[in-house]
């Protein structure tokens, strides 16, 4: 693994060949390993071991960059080269600021501030091909147990993330991270379970199988109902694959194009009074690095407090675009948080640890079903697109366990169901909550979310599976 003394080398002789005005040098990578199974067998396990550098360089107005994966003298010369032969070929960019310093990078913080835990954690870095193939044998005989056949990967990785400029400042970060996926399969069913952690010793691949098998086999034989409007119970999964299609509109860049649909909107109560949300990369939930793409500290915010929409996230020179724009006075707190992407890029920047706030009257998973007269508990949701940008209808389908709730108990399997559905209607028609938990699925990225009841949700048709 590369080390952080290791890319101050890097990174010294990276400028020493530079006539740039100014140098930023990125480093990613890391050791990622892989054990993937289908059909109850082991057919392929991989490790790879890369890392990058991605040099900026900038020339009065024009910036550009090059990458490369080989750290001797002679290549990180030709990177140099690349990276200032395409900028200087650049239209200037009015809005490109000088590199952030250090005290710049750090937003004001002092000792005393609030830091994110460790990431790291030596059994996760540790894990060996044994140890995923144990735990792949036990969610085998599971499948064999109960007659099914299973799918999926168990992965563990240790990444670096780094970013040294001539300003003279330098950032450094370090993680672990393992993750199982379980699928089973029956003849006319499925069940589905995913959980990632940086510390090993947080995933349970044996329970998670055990619940994949019972959504399989309580979901067999499906029945089908019609399509219409139902009180839904979204698992975190499915709360999170949903949700996370509105995070890239929470942004000051997205303000400013008018393609967010926060647009006139920012200070008005837009979801429900039970609908707090914070970007927190604090959150001990949370993984990443402290810092975004050009180095500065990530901020804690309150993007919703109440249903009321606080704020948006910006990256250096998207805030200062803002102070100049007349729709300044709509959109809150206009300063530089953190949430960049690296430079240069057309996105701006994201909010990319979100954390929703534990309800006031928390209920777990079992309490909603029981609460519920007739409504659709949900596993998770795929093939998830934009409909409306605006509204924020999104469209997609159920998948992996979908049951038919009456009484207050799971009567039985149903077929699976299209949906088009308003995130502003959905979280504003969220009855009840259960306290958040880490999450990740497979349309979004990873976040801390709850359990989420949810009256009419618009199911729009009836799938043939």
């Amino acid at each position: 693994m590369l080390t952080r003394e290791q890319a101050a080398d890097i990174f010294d002789r990276t400028k020493k060949f530079s006539s740039a005005d100014e140098v930023e040098v990125l480093f990613s990578g890391g050791r990622f390993a892989l054990t993937r199974f289908a059909n109850n067998i082991i057919h392929q396990n991989v490790e790879d071991e890369n890392h990058v550098v991605s040099v900026r360089t900038a020339f009065g107005g024009r910036t550009a960059r090059a990458t490369t994966n080989k750290f001797d003298d002679e290549s990180l010369r030709r990177v140099v080269e690349s990276s200032e032969a395409l900028a200087q070929v650049q239209h200037p960019d009015p809005d490109l600021l000088p590199m952030p310093d250090t005290r710049e990078a750090a937003g004001g913080a002092d000792v005393n501030s609030t830091q994110a835990p460790s990431r790291y954690f030596a059994q996760t870095a540790a894990s060996t091909p044994q140890l995923r193939a144990d735990a792949v044998k036990k969610i085998v005989e599971v499948a064999k147990k109960h007659r099914l056949t299973t799918a999926g990967i168990y992965s563990s990785a240790e990444s670096v993330e780094g970013i040294f400029n001539s300003r003279g400042l330098s950032n450094w970060h370090t993680q672990t991270l393992a993750e199982v996926s379980i699928t089973m399969l029956a003849g006319d069913s499925s069940g589905w379970q995913k959980s990632n952690s940086p510390d090993v010793n947080n995933l349970d691949p044996l329970r998670m199988a055990e619940i994949a098998a019972q959504k399989t086999l309580d979901s067999a034989r499906p029945a089908e109902i019609p399509a219409g409007k139902y009180t839904v119970i979204l698992e975190p999964s499915a709360a999170l694959d949903i949700v996370g299609f509105m995070f890239w509109d929470y942004s000051g860049m997205a303000i400013l194009d008018q393609r967010s649909f926060l647009t006139g909107r920012i200070g008005s109560q837009l979801f429900g009074d039970n609908i707090t949300i914070w970007d927190d990369v604090t959150h001990p939930l949370q993984t990443g690095s402290p810092f975004d793409g050009e180095g500065m500290r990530r901020l804690s915010l309150p993007l919703v407090e109440n249903g009321i929409v606080k704020r948006v996230v910006y990256a250096r020179a998207t805030a200062e675009r803002m102070k100049r724009c007349e729709q300044k006075d709509q959109v809150g707190p206009i300063e530089a948080t953190g949430h960049g992407f690296a430079l240069p890029n057309e996105m701006g920047e994201m909010p990319v640890n979100i954390v929703f706030a534990a309800p006031q009257n928390p209920q777990t998973l079992e309490q909603m079903i029981a609460s519920t007269e007739r409504g659709v508990l949900v596993t998770r949701l795929w093939y998830i697109r934009e409909v409306d940008p605006y509204e924020k209808i999104v469209t997609g389908m159920t998948r992996d366990g979908t049951f038919l709730v009456e009484d207050g108990k799971v009567k039985q399997g149903i077929r699976n169901f299209r949906f088009n559905e308003s995130l502003i209607h959905m979280l504003s028609n969220v009855e009840a909550m259960s306290v958040p938990l880490r999450s990740c699925g497979e349309e979004s990225f990873d976040m801390v979310v709850p359990a989420m009841k949810i009256r009419d949700f618009n199911f729009t048709e009836v799938t043939k599976f």
